[in-house]
């Protein structure tokens, strides 16, 4: 073994604890990227796994009612390969516990189709139980995510209300589907409150009396059809049967919310990742380089004893690559844990067939080549200009800076202790070193509070949506709307403190030559329970006349206040009618469009009813307000805020907070790295100077505050910068994470930024102590000796 080799482990050993730092922030870097990559990557690999192999549609409709004739004619539309006719009817449910009703969604399922194992597109699969039998009981397969979300099994029995009439349900199986992987009756998907009940296709369009009818359609296209085309022939054609408007596979509800978790995914497993292995680069770029730096003396002796240029460079490059290939290792390690961590989140979330951890040798490969030539190109940048010198030339010290008063010392005057003017000086003098150190400490911070706001961005939701925009506490819906009389039924229910009415409907708006399909809500005035809210402006009153939009619909139009939109509706008359855009108000969610109750339903022309009512009820109450409702048979559907608040609660606080925490580690191991590599190498630096004022009578303190001080003035200097970058990065993701139907403010809470802040002066701390003990123990006579 060369003697080179030797010092190569000599020097691994000596710097041993260094060595594991870079390497920790390098195996962050590498672990975040790959795991969080191959998480997005696997997930991605499931859904189209899923869809696939269960034929999921390209295109959906829901109707009132249409022949069953008329699927031939749909079938011969242009670019249509095959077609699924259906019923859909959602019901209120009574599982038999004291708590609120539940919704149901009953779906036609085709028995003789599954006996043949020919379900034909949006296909099902039978997770537990067997599948219904056609008979005079009516069976049914229920949604796995909803069953276990309410405990059922199969053997347990359900009440429902079909079309007027108390059913009795019985559970044989549980289920999935690729058509409801997030099921929802139009609100944010609840799979405590809303689930999915198959069942016989017969049975049901009997107790529907929809026989030799079907309300809804899925369509399969031929390779290389045109999508618009066929939803436009398909609206065409089934407009007069009451169609609320075929939608692309990219906007059916639960494949909608299927893509949004996954965008705000990637976001999150790719460019946070991508950013934390830069930083890592950078850091391990720039420590390398100040710490062969250090080493000119022993460059010096090397070439003096006959190595060459080549020789030496290539040492130095194996001592880089062997620090850069223990963090790609532990990285590998690291990110398997953090890939299968967020993947077991993420299961009971999306359900897919098959959910495995599959890591990408492309991921794995770039992330490798990138730390390693960060390493070399770290290492190279600092020997080149050494190993050029001759080696009495290279044996001398580095020449010292041309000291002269900084400007930080004539702000300061005369008035600032000796001690305090050697950190200020040593700081100004040497920029680059001084700015990596800040610079690395800034973006540590910056990747923590990306990593940590997004609790203050949920909290901000939480309270806007439960509490701003729907202070009420349950929401009944009604089908067909019900007389506006029906509010002062309700005000007698028990325990109902207020009650009050709106109106939902189906619509489609146009503006030049765009149009959009959305929901718009009639509110009345003075409306309490639930209301329009602009973030940030707070409640907003709604005009007499007109109509407000939200920014997202608004954008989507290109439509402003002042302009005239048309205004279709989706039901009943189907009238048209143009109105001004009176203003547009910034909605978190959604694309709506809001009025007042009185006008929309003067301009729909058929009565005055309302679709839903908006109740406060008494917490005491509560039980027998459920009772009294559960017998209500005009309430078609029924909205538990607090049941779906919970829920989001559980599964955002539940997922985001696992993330938040990995990458708040993250940032904290970083910063820790940065702050203890950049004082070890401070040390190495000035270790002459320091034993030199030792032996001049300064004791260990003195000598301390003059190290450890320049520590502290780079960690002060970089807190306003980590703040800065922070709020920039978080507004980064969260206008990646923005889409047609989520707008998203940047909210970082005053405890996110400090906290940020205390962490990395808690890390600046250990280090500083760390340090400490090694200045402590200088042995200054061959410290002193090194340079004679």
């Amino acid at each position: 073994m060369r003697a080179i080799h030797i010092k190569l482990g000599r020097d691994l050993w000596r710097l041993r604890a260094q060595v594991l730092t870079i390497a920790m922030v390098v195996a962050i870097g590498v672990g975040g990227f790959v795991g969080l990559f191959s998480v997005h990557a696997s997930l991605l690999a499931a859904r189209d796994h899923f869809y696939t192999g269960h034929r999921l549609a390209d295109v959906f409709v829901t109707l009132k009612r249409a022949p069953l004739t008329l699927r031939e004619r749909i079938a011969d539309i242009p670019g249509v390969a095959e077609v699924k006719t259906g019923l859909a009817f959602d019901a209120r449910l009574d599982l038999g516990d004291p708590g609120p009703p539940v919704t149901g969604r009953f779906v036609a399922l085709d028995l003789a189709r599954v006996q043949r194992g020919q379900q034909g597109l949006n296909a099902l699969r039978l997770r537990e139980g067997r599948w219904p039998e056609a008979g005079t009981t009516l069976e049914a397969l229920v949604s796995e995510a909803f069953a276990k979300a309410r405990g059922l099994k199969p053997g347990d029995r359900a009440q429902a209300v079909l079309n007027g009439r108390l059913q009795t349900v019985h559970v044989v199986g549980l289920a999935i589907s690729p058509e409801y992987v997030f099921a929802s009756g139009g609100a944010a998907p609840d799979e405590r409150s809303f689930g999915i009940w198959w069942t016989d296709a017969r049975r049901l369009g009997e107790l529907l009396d929809l026989q030799g009818a079907f309300n809804q359609a899925a369509l399969r296209l031929d390779a290389g059809a045109s999508t618009d085309a066929v939803i436009t022939a398909l609206d065409r054609l089934l407009e007069p049967y009451g169609s609320l408007g075929a939608v692309a596979r990219a906007d059916q509800l639960s494949a909608r919310v299927v893509d949004d978790e996954l965008d705000q995914l990637r976001v999150m497993g790719t460019v946070l990742p991508a950013i934390f292995l830069a930083v890592a680069m950078f850091i391990l770029n720039g420590v390398l380089a100040r710490q062969v730096a250090t080493q000119r003396p022993q460059i010096a002796a090397l070439k003096a004893l006959g190595y060459d240029d080549a020789a030496i460079g290539g040492h130095y490059l194996q001592f880089a690559l062997v620090v850069a290939a223990l963090g790609v290792l532990g990285g590998l390690v690291l990110s398997a844990v953090i890939g299968r961590l967020m993947l077991g989140l993420y299961e009971p979330v999306f359900r897919f067939d098959a959910l495995a951890y599959r890591t990408s040798l492309a991921v794995v490969g770039v992330s490798g080549v990138f730390t390693l030539l960060a390493a070399a190109l770290g290492t190279w940048t600092a020997i080149r200009a050494v190993v050029r010198l001759r080696p009495a030339q290279a044996m001398l010290p580095p020449a010292p800076p041309h000291y002269r008063r900084t400007l930080l010392e004539r702000l300061a005057g005369r008035r600032v202790r000796a001690a305090l003017l050697l950190v200020l000086r040593d700081v100004e003098h040497r920029p680059w070193r001084t700015a990596f150190t800040v610079g690395g400490v800034a973006m540590a911070m910056a990747l923590q509070i990306s990593g940590a706001f997004w609790l203050d961005a949920i909290a901000h939701i939480v309270d806007v949506q439960f509490r701003q925009v729907q202070p009420g506490d349950v929401v009944l819906h009604f089908e067909p709307p019900a007389n506006a009389m029906v509010l002062s039924e309700l005000r007698r229910l028990p325990g109902v403190l207020q009650a009050e009415g709106y109106r939902s409907e189906a619509v489609r708006l146009h503006h030049g030559a765009r149009w959009k399909d959305a929901g718009l809500s009639g509110l009345p005035a003075g409306a309490r329970l639930q209301r329009v809210v602009d973030d940030p402006r707070g409640a907003v009153e709604l005009p007499d006349e007109g109509i407000v939009l939200s920014q997202l619909l608004a954008r989507a139009l290109d439509a402003r206040a002042g302009d005239t939109v048309t205004l279709a509706f989706r039901t009943g008359h189907r009238r048209q009618v143009d109105l001004p855009v009176v203003g547009v108000v910034h909605t978190l969610m959604g694309q709506q469009a809001f009025m007042r109750l009185g006008t929309l339903q003067r301009i729909a022309r058929d009565g005055h009813g309302v679709s839903e009512a908006v109740l406060q009820v008494e917490p005491g109450e509560r039980q027998a307000f459920w009772a009294a409702v559960k017998a209500a048979p005009a309430v078609r559907a029924v909205f538990d805020k607090r049941s779906v608040q919970q829920t989001f609660d559980e599964r955002t606080q539940h997922n985001m907070g696992a993330f938040s925490a990995i990458l708040t580690l993250f940032a904290v191991a970083m910063a820790v790295g940065i702050t203890y590599n950049a004082a070890r190498i401070a040390l190495s630096e000035r270790a002459w100077d320091l034993a030199s004022l030792r032996v001049l009578g300064m004791t260990r303190a003195e000598v301390s505050v003059l190290l450890l001080g320049q520590l502290a003035v780079e960690l002060l200097l970089a807190l306003p910068l980590g703040l800065l970058a922070g709020r920039a990065l978080a507004g980064l993701l969260m206008r990646l994470m923005s889409s047609d139907n989520i707008d998203f403010p940047v909210i970082i809470a005053t405890s996110t930024y400090a906290w940020a802040a205390l962490i990395v002066l808690a890390a600046g701390a250990a280090s500083a102590l760390l340090v400490r003990r090694h200045i402590d123990r200088l042995d200054l006579v061959a410290v002193l000796k090194v340079r004679e």
